[in-house]
């Protein structure tokens, strides 16, 4: 199993509604950076991500899980680019904001931190327990 962190503007997909699509999931869909369709094109079915809510609110607020591996993405004229589909698994009791996160040295490498703009990206299995532990606090 690999661990990852998706982001997305709450006010475009939030975490609710991930929630409400129920375990059909969604297509996480619209990526349109390279470095981030191949970190989609790695993911495998039942790889968990760390949902992260962008621009508005900076935190991870909650886990979904990969039920379908990647697909050519629909909205993708040129077909460059892959979605993969998530189910909602849970919301954190606590959600963790960024500057929370950038205060831990233990997970100071993590691409959250130094490459801020990449909206899907690994996280490596010592640091997702770190930050699943603060977000069920």
């Amino acid at each position: 199993m690999n661990y990852w962190l998706l982001k997305s503007e709450p006010d475009v997909w939030s975490l609710s509604q991930q929630k409400k699509s129920g375990l059909k999931g969604v297509a996480w869909d619209g990526v349109r950076n390279f470095q981030a369709r191949n970190n989609l094109k790695k993911m495998d079915v039942g790889d968990l991500c760390f949902f992260y809510h962008s621009n508005i609110g900076k935190e991870i607020v909650g886990v979904v899980k990969v039920i379908k591996k990647a697909f050519l993405d629909k909205t993708d004229k040129k077909q460059r680019f892959f979605a993969v589909q998530v189910r909602f698994v849970e919301e954190f009791k606590t959600p963790i904001k960024l500057e929370k996160i950038k205060k831990i040295k233990a997970i100071s490498h993590l691409p959250l931190i130094k490459q801020s703009r990449l909206s899907v990206m690994p996280i490596d299995y010592k640091s997702w327990k770190i930050l699943y532990k603060m977000g069920n606090i």
